[in-house]
């Protein structure tokens, strides 16, 4: 039988909180490790096998734990609190929870994603070519941001017992965002999604041109390019270079992984500080010019962590070519993960098959979605993942 390293999965800290059998379920499917979240952007959860809730509305982004003004005082930008997370601190009650019955907990940190802090801080977001700004997407250079970051690492796992830390969005989230509503699927196709998520500040430009390009040139160059492609004279299968010279879009890579390995750098030493043999597990993606939660790995990245966690949600052959691609770019010495659903639009009885092809191109982690958001069916699902590989 083909096994892996280790088996994660993902729950939410209003899943235990309440429910007296959430740690059952849990030892029942034979699951030791869970990545919990303990600052999360706004969602609206189902949680159908929670006995006293069955939807959590978490309507903005928001840490899970208590706010201590020792530690955010004096910041211009700091974390909000979670008013539906049943306790002041959700994340420390339900971790404790889970370690008292001998389940190792991962923080689940998700760091530049946050509209209500985009909204109040707009000039510390990401803006595209046109000025339209993204407030969901914090700008991971931005100094009041990389301090905002850094505090959100050490106060998210501060006292607490932990095994790993799960780090998402270290880097620039893009055009492509699950917003209110969203009216933009395939308004920029192919092509457009870089050049609609290449982020324009003032700070950006003038580090662009300190590599020595034009950067009104390049914003330029960016704005014909995203015209071509609404107008239908660029096919959305471009690549940069046919909108970019390659000096040009060597700078604005430059300061965009610049910036990945500063908010990274600056968010892990404030988690090793807090506890040095934490386990690290980066969220991330082999393509260069990747934006959102899973962002682009930089060329030091994997030196920085334990592991590699890849979305493999869909269940398509180009996910599992996305972790192929991303065992080859870390090497041996990295854990490589498969971040795997067994939510809707994947069938169920199509959800093994794709998570054996992950394995095969190179996971040898499997980090499962979601405890707290399955039915009984999908967390049956669950059950055969880790029976198959455990």
């Amino acid at each position: 039988m083909t096994s892996v390293d280790r088996i994660v999965a993902h729950a939410y800290p209003w899943d235990v909180l309440g429910d007296p059998h959430f740690v059952d379920r849990v030892h029942a499917l034979g699951i030791r490790e869970i990545a919990l979240a303990a600052s999360y952007h706004s969602t609206r959860a189902a949680t159908p096998l929670h006995p006293s809730h069955k939807v959590v509305d978490a309507h903005h982004a928001a840490l899970y734990r208590p706010l201590r003004s020792e530690a955010w005082d004096g910041l211009a930008v700091a974390a909000r609190t979670a008013s539906w997370a049943g306790a002041e601190d959700a994340f420390g009650d339900a971790a404790a929870v889970l370690i008292a019955a001998g389940i190792k907990v991962h923080a689940w940190i998700v760091l530049s994603h946050s509209t209500i802090l985009g909204h109040a801080h707009p000039d510390a977001t990401v803006v595209n070519a046109f000025g339209d700004r993204y407030p969901y997407a914090l700008a991971p250079g931005h100094p009041d941001i990389v301090a905002y970051a850094r505090t959100l690492a050490a106060e998210a796992i501060r006292g607490v017992e932990l095994a790993g830390v799960s780090i998402e969005a270290a880097g620039q989230l893009g055009f492509a965002h699950v917003g209110p509503h969203e009216k933009t699927d395939g308004a920029y196709p192919g092509i457009g999604d870089t050049l609609m998520s290449i982020s324009c500040t003032p700070r950006e430009l003038a580090a662009w041109a300190e590599r020595g390009v034009d950067s009104d040139k390049v914003v330029a160059k960016l704005r014909d390019g995203i015209d071509a492609l609404s107008g239908g004279t660029l096919s959305s299968s471009s690549t940069i270079e046919d909108v970019l010279a390659g000096d040009e879009a060597a700078a604005v890579l430059a300061v965009r992984h610049a910036d990945a390995d500063l908010i990274r750098g600056e968010v892990l030493g404030a988690v090793r500080a807090e506890n040095p043999d934490v386990r690290v597990t980066l969220h991330g993606h082999p393509d260069p010019w990747k934006t959102g939660p899973s962002p682009a790995l930089t060329s030091t990245a994997a030196v920085d962590v334990d592991a590699v966690l890849v979305s493999a949600w869909p269940g398509t052959a180009e996910t599992v070519s996305v972790v192929g691609k991303t065992r080859a770019l870390v090497g041996e010495d990295v854990a490589v993960g498969a971040y795997v659903s067994v939510l809707p639009p994947k069938k169920l009885d199509e959800v093994g098959a794709h998570v054996a092809a992950t394995v095969d191109a190179g996971a040898n982690e499997l980090h499962l979605y979601h405890l707290g958001l399955v039915n009984r069916p999908q967390l049956d699902a669950l059950g055969s993942i880790v029976r198959e590989y455990a």
